[in-house]
C-alpha cells in the first residue's frame, strides 16, 4: 500500500499521545505531513521517527493531529470500512438503552470518532462534525447511519462555534431525507417534539435526559425551572410537584415548552418568558420562595481566558436560587462549560450556598447519561456536571 504522509511530533508531543490524550496541537507539530488533502490520515512518529499510529490531520486548526489507532499503517488500514467500524461498534454500545427514541448514538473522541456526534430523535438524525477529518467523511457516515438505523431524515447541524475553531465553513442542511424534519422523541413518560433543522444545539439536550428524570423523582411542592429551553426538567417535575414554573429567554423556546406540556397533559406547567438571572433576583427581592428549583444554563465558560467570569456568574445564580429555596428545599444545579471541572463547579456552589447562610446537604454528584461516555485521559469529554443538593 502507499506510504503515508508523516507528522514528526515533539518529545513533550509524544509522551501526550502516549499517555492518552488522543489530541495534539500544532504548536507540539515539528515537522508538517506533506499533504493538502482535507482531513487526511497521517502516519505519526516522535522525535527520533519511532511510531505513535494514525492521526487525522487538521490544516488550518490549532489542534492538529487527532489520534485514531495507535496501530502503524502496516498493521491497520483506516479507509471508509475502518470508520464504518468504529460507527458500528458505537451503536452496539447502545443497545442497553432499550426503549430510548431520544438518544446520542456517536459521542467523538469518546467512541474513537474524533469530532464526530449523533444524535436521534424518533425518526431523525442529526449529524454534528467538529474536525476536519470527520467533515470530509459526513456525507460518507451518513449514508452508512441511514442503512444502520432504518431513520427517514439526517440532518447536518454544522453551525457551532466550535466549527470556528476547527476553521470550518457553518452550515444546516439535509444530508438525507426531504421536506420538514420535525420528529417526536420520549423522555420517560414525556413526548417532546424537535425541530431538526432550526431548534438550537442539535435539537435538544440529550446530556440531561437521565437528570431530568431523576429530578422528576426527587422534585416536590413548587417547583422553578430556570433556563428550561424545551421544558425537559419543567415536565419530569411535573409529575410530582404540585406546579413548575418554567422560565425561558427564548420566545420560540417558550412556546415549545408550552406545546409540549398541552400535549402532555401537564396542566400545572406554566411559562415565562424572560431572563433566568433577572427572574431570580426579582423572586429573592420579593421573597418568593419554592420548594424545588433547577438551575440549567448554557455553557458560560466557552474559553479558559472567560471562566472567572463565568463563575461569577454562576455563583449569582445559586446564591439566588439557594435564597429562594425553602427549608429542605431541593437545588438541582448544572454545568455544561467544559472549561470548570466537576472539583470547580462544587466548590462555586459550596461558596454561594455559605453567602446565603445555607447550610447544605448533598445528595448525587450526576453527570450526562450512558449515551454520552466520557474518554479517560481526556477531561474535555467530562463537561456536564450536575449538583443535586437540599438546603437547611
Amino acid at each position: 500500500m502507499p506510504s503515508l504522509p508523516t507528522a514528526r511530533v515533539s518529545l513533550k508531543g509524544a509522551k501526550t499521545l502516549r499517555r492518552g490524550t488522543p489530541w495534539l496541537y500544532r504548536t507540539e507539530l515539528t515537522e508538517p505531513p506533506a499533504t493538502d488533502t482535507p482531513g487526511a490520515v497521517v502516519a505519526v512518529v516522535d522525535p527520533q521517527g519511532n511510531p505513535i499510529g494514525q492521526a487525522l490531520y487538521a490544516r488550518r486548526s490549532p489542534l492538529a493531529l487527532r489520534l485514531l489507532t495507535r496501530k502503524g499503517p502496516n498493521e491497520e488500514k483506516v479507509d471508509d470500512a475502518f470508520f464504518i467500524r468504529r460507527l458500528e461498534a458505537a451503536l452496539a454500545r447502545r443497545a442497553v438503552l432499550r426503549g430510548r427514541d431520544g438518544l446520542r448514538l456517536v459521542h467523538g473522541e469518546a467512541d474513537l470518532l474524533p469530532g464526530f456526534f449523533v444524535d436521534r430523535y424518533g425518526q431523525g438524525l442529526t449529524v454534528q462534525t467538529l474536525s476536519e477529518g470527520m467533515d470530509a467523511r459526513k456525507e460518507m457516515l451518513a449514508k452508512a447511519l441511514v442503512e444502520r438505523t432504518g431513520v427517514s431524515h439526517v440532518v447536518c447541524r454544522d453551525d457551532a462555534s466550535g466549527r470556528d475553531f476547527e476553521s470550518l465553513p457553518r452550515e444546516v442542511r439535509l444530508l438525507h431525507g426531504e421536506g420538514s424534519a420535525r420528529f417526536t422523541y420520549h423522555e420517560g413518560e414525556n413526548r417532546f417534539e424537535v425541530d431538526l433543522l432550526g431548534d438550537m444545539k442539535t435539537g435538544a439536550f440529550l446530556d440531561q435526559v437521565d437528570n431530568h428524570l431523576r429530578a422528576g423523582e426527587l422534585g416536590r411542592g413548587e417547583a422553578l425551572d430556570c433556563f428550561s429551553y424545551h421544558g425537559g426538567f419543567a415536565l419530569a417535575l411535573a409529575k410530582h410537584c404540585t406546579s413548575v414554573l418554567a422560565v425561558e429567554q427564548d420566545a420560540k423556546a417558550a412556546s415549545r415548552i408550552q406545546s409540549n406540556a398541552e400535549a402532555n397533559g401537564r396542566a400545572n406547567v406554566k411559562v415565562e418568558n424572560g431572563n433566568a438571572f433577572d427572574v431570580l433576583r426579582r423572586f429573592d427581592q420579593e421573597g418568593r420562595r419554592f420548594d424545588t428549583i433547577v438551575l440549567d444554563p448554557p455553557g458560560l465558560a466557552k474559553r479558559r481566558e472567560g471562566l472567572a467570569t463565568a463563575l461569577r456568574a454562576y455563583h449569582e445564580l445559586n446564591l439566588r436560587a439557594l435564597r429562594c429555596l425553602k427549608p429542605d428545599g431541593l437545588l438541582v444545579t448544572c454545568s455544561c462549560s467544559g472549561k470548570l471541572d466537576r472539583q470547580g463547579f462544587e466548590s462555586m456552589v459550596l461558596d454561594a450556598a455559605a453567602d446565603a447562610k445555607r447550610p447544605v446537604q448533598i445528595l448525587e454528584r450526576r453527570g450526562a447519561g450512558l449515551d454520552h461516555p466520557v474518554l479517560a485521559g481526556l477531561t474535555e469529554t467530562e463537561y456536564l456536571k450536575a449538583l443535586y443538593v437540599r438546603a437547611l
